[in-house]
Parts: C-alpha cells; sequence; structure tokens
C-alpha cells in the first residue's frame, strides 16, 4: 500500500464526514437564504403597512375636516367621521382616541401651512399698507377654507394659553410682528402716516379679519344672511378692511 494511501474504511469515513460537513454547510445556506428573505418581506410588509396606515390616516383627516366644516366642531361626531371616511369607529379611535386630538391634528396640519405665510408679510421689506392688504387677503383665504379654526384656537386659549402657544412655537412657524411693528413705528416718524399705537392697529387688523368668522352664526341669523351671501360680504372686505384701516393713518 502506498504511504500516502487511506485504508478502505478511513476513506469511507472520510467521505462520510465530507458529505456531512457539506451537508452543513448546504443547511446553514438553506437557513441564511430563507431568513433573508423573511426579512426582506418583512420589510416589504412594514412598508406597505405604513403605506396603508398612511393613505388610511389622511382619509380620515380628510373626512374630519368636511364633517367639521359641516357641523363644526361641538356639532360633529366621530361616528359622522367615521362613516365619511368609510371606517368602523374601532379603528377611528386607533388613530385618533377622540375628537380633541383629531382637530388638533387638523390645526396643526393647517397652521404649518398657514403661520409661515403671515411669518413672511410681517418679515418682509414690502411698504407699509402692502402688508396690511395681503395681511387680510391671506387670514380671509384661510378663514374661508377653514372657518372652524378660530374656534379651536379660542378653546384651546381658554383651556391652556401656555400649553396651547408653546405647541404653536414648537410645531409650527408661529409669526412674529415685531419688525413690522417697528415698521409701523419707522413711518409715523418718517412723517408718512398718522400718530397710531402699533399695537393697536395690529389689532384692529386682527379683530377685524377674523371677529367676522367666530361671529358668523349670529351675523348669520341676525341679518338673515344665507351662506353664500356670508361669503360674498367676506370677499368685499377684502378691500374693505385694508381701506379703511389705510385711510384711517394715511396723511
Amino acid at each position: 500500500m502506498d504511504q500516502y494511501s487511506l485504508p478502505g474504511q478511513a476513506l469511507n469515513k472520510l467521505l462520510f464526514l465530507l458529505k456531512i460537513n457539506l451537508a452543513s454547510k448546504n443547511y446553514f445556506l438553506f437557513l441564511l437564504t430563507n431568513w433573508l428573505n423573511y426579512m426582506v418581506n418583512q420589510d416589504k410588509n412594514l412598508k406597505q403597512k405604513k403605506q396603508k396606515d398612511g393613505n388610511t390616516e389622511q382619509r380620515v383627516l380628510s373626512a374630519a375636516k368636511k364633517i367639521f366644516l359641516k357641523k363644526g366642531m361641538a356639532g360633529a361626531r366621530m361616528q359622522d367621521i367615521a362613516n365619511e371616511a368609510g371606517i368602523n369607529k374601532a379603528m377611528l379611535h386607533y388613530y385618533f382616541r377622540d375628537k380633541d386630538k383629531l382637530f388638533e391634528t387638523i390645526f396643526l396640519e393647517e397652521a404649518q401651512k398657514f403661520f409661515p405665510k403671515i411669518a413672511m408679510i410681517f418679515l418682509s421689506d414690502n411698504p407699509l399698507f402692502e402688508k396690511i392688504e395681503n395681511f387680510v387677503n391671506e387670514y380671509i383665504d384661510e378663514m374661508l377654507a377653514n372657518p372652524y379654526l378660530p374656534w379651536f384656537v379660542m378653546n384651546e386659549i381658554n383651556r391652556d394659553p401656555d400649553q396651547f402657544l408653546n405647541k404653536m412655537l414648537k410645531n409650527t412657524h408661529f409669526p412674529q410682528p415685531i419688525k413690522f411693528l417697528e415698521q409701523i413705528e419707522n413711518e409715523i416718524k418718517k412723517g408718512r402716516i398718522k400718530r397710531v399705537d402699533p399695537v393697536h392697529l395690529l389689532l384692529n387688523l386682527l379683530s377685524m379679519t377674523i371677529f367676522p368668522f367666530i361671529a358668523k352664526p349670529i351675523i348669520i341669523r341676525n341679518i338673515r344672511l344665507k351662506e353664500s351671501q356670508f361669503r360674498i360680504v367676506m370677499e368685499q372686505r377684502r378691500k374693505e378692511i385694508p381701506k379703511f384701516i389705510i385711510d384711517s393713518i394715511r396723511k
């Protein structure tokens, strides 16, 4: 027998061990492949679930806006919103535990789009009268599109003003009117407008623009306006408010 050859029994044993080793490697590869496939499918399923959840949540928010617009915050019911969204009430509570949380989400979503527009007006280098006109236009646009928002703000401010303001500062580009107030003061010093308290001018802008939407139920009933007539009046105020304020301070 050659010194490098193996007896038949030893050779068979070696071949057996090689087969086991090869089988083990194949089994390991089998397990690894299955595990990788499982992880890929899990990731795919998770993405699909997130996409489905996102679609459902947006559907709920869209439905809630319609119901709030139609019935107001006080008159809206979670069941109405669930019906409009095409889901059951239990699923609605899965996404939003109560009506206040749902409304808060809608408000923050709108505020994140609206407040930066007002902030840009305050911070721009546009002439004062142009800023007044732009301010009124933006506010009336927002109030006509979302007339329930002033009520939500009032409720939150009355309930906890500090928490509400902190939430606004944290989650939105909350408008800071300092530059606007300074601009009013500079226009007075340069003799371009009459002496007026800048704070009162800002309050006049806010109150004249927002109050009709807050008092809408009273205005409609007392003056006997239809919804379409109220909207026409608000459209007219786009020009009436700036004209009234500018005429009162123009020299």
